[in-house]
């Protein structure tokens, strides 16, 4: 049996107020190509599906053609969990018919974690499936009046793990015929390496585990959240698959893949990571401002399927309000997008207001970077006040699920 680990689709997401439609597409285009010609019996896709709670009529669209084109591929089933971006009504909403077609969603925890198993067989194989969607707060742990927050903490991680090692007993209860147990998870495992793309999903270091936390029972744990694909320290057996394209500048240079499990005789033969091609070019160049043109420049005699997307670091040397007029008149003439200029170490040395004023956007930063800047205009020291920046971070976690 052929197993694709995926993760972190993020469909409808726009890097820099650029519609990334056309990497989505491209990727499941990709996605569906590669499970027919290579064999794949079951896709796993560990959460984060879509970038909002509300995804648009486009994002939806693209997700459902792709299940309904997949069941027509050498594809057997399908496992779907939601992630901290995913609104679980929105994944949960079809999930009857969805199951008819052995499309499985688990948008949330459920009451009982036998409904978050599902064994499946295909010909003479088979292997069981934990399918933990990404586990909030009010979905496991029982609020106690007058807990302080390292109480809170304690209690929500112990929650956690103990959800994992609830199932991981279930699972092998029900495993009469010793075949492999793989979960799955959208979480923080402590080690694990982050861009600037990924959401803070727990307030403080809240449901940061560790990888020796998850129970030995599971003989795959196919993790999503962090954007890079990577396995959690010296496990070979707990992976991220990462994000299919770049969310982020900060994750250029990265190469994006896929993990294929493959079982033999009721055991995982092999655990190997491919690699998805890039659909479009996202780079970053540094310089001066006459050095960086000229590296545009060389970007724009390379062919490319989609326009390159560039950010520019000029120098500390560099003017930016000139370096930015510059650089804009001279990518007019090239085919490519400039989507930010700014300096090498300006998110040290700017306030708000100038970040503001030297950006496109205010999107480019992000809340908790506004946040950020806004107290340290403020002379406000969030490292002896850890707490506030604690604070802020379970309030926009939840207008984010209410969202």
């Amino acid at each position: 049996m052929k197993i694709l680990h995926t993760s972190d689709w993020h469909l409808g997401h726009r890097l820099h107020e650029q519609s990334q439609y056309e990497e989505q597409s491209r990727f499941l285009n990709w996605l569906k190509a590669y499970i027919d010609d290579h064999g794949i019996d079951v896709l796993l896709v560990a959460g984060d599906i879509f970038d909002t709670g509300v995804p648009s009529t486009q994002s939806q669209k693209l997700y459902y053609d792709f299940l309904i084109d997949l069941i027509k591929t050498h594809c057997k089933h399908i496992i779907i969990t939601g992630g901290n971006h995913d609104a679980p009504g929105t994944l949960n909403a079809p999930k009857e018919l969805l199951n008819a077609l052995s499309i499985r969603v688990v948008g949330k925890a459920t009451e009982e974690v036998a409904n978050e198993v599902f064994e499946l067989c295909v010909d003479d194989e088979k292997i069981i499936v934990a399918a933990v969607p990404y586990l909030r707060d009010q979905d496991i742990r029982r609020a106690v009046a007058g807990e302080s927050f390292d109480q809170i903490g304690d209690r929500y991680k112990t929650a956690l793990v103990n959800h994992y090692t609830e199932i991981a007993n279930h699972c092998k209860n029900i495993n009469s015929k010793n075949v492999p147990i793989i979960a799955m998870g959208h979480l923080f495992v402590i080690g694990g390496s982050t861009s600037e793309s990924e959401q803070t999903i727990y307030v403080g270091n809240l449901g940061d585990i560790r990888a020796g936390d998850f129970p030995n029972d599971f003989d795959y744990v196919a993790l999503g959240h962090l954007h890079r694909y990577q396995k959690t320290g010296s496990t070979e057996n707990i992976r991220y698959s990462g994000s299919p394209y770049m969310l982020s500048f900060s994750e250029s240079g990265y190469s994006k893949k896929v993990v294929i499990i493959e079982t033999e005789a009721n055991q995982i033969k092999e655990i190997r990571e491919a690699g998805i091609p890039k659909f479009r070019e996202i780079l970053k160049v540094r310089g001066c401002i006459e050095e960086c043109i000229a590296k545009l420049k060389l970007i724009d005699l390379e062919p490319h399927e989609l326009t390159p997307w560039v950010e520019v670091l000029l120098d500390n040397a560099s003017n930016t309000r000139l370096g930015f007029s510059e650089i804009s008149k001279a990518a007019e003439a090239l085919d490519l997008e400039v989507l930010k200029v700014s300096l090498q170490n300006e998110r040290e040395i700017a306030g708000l207001e100038q970040q503001i004023n030297n950006t496109r956007h205010i999107k480019e930063l992000s809340p908790l970077e506004v946040f950020k800047l806004k107290c340290t205009e403020q002379e406000f020291n969030l490292d002896k006040r850890p707490e506030i920046l604690d604070a802020f971070n379970e309030v926009f976690q939840k207008v984010k699920e209410s969202d």
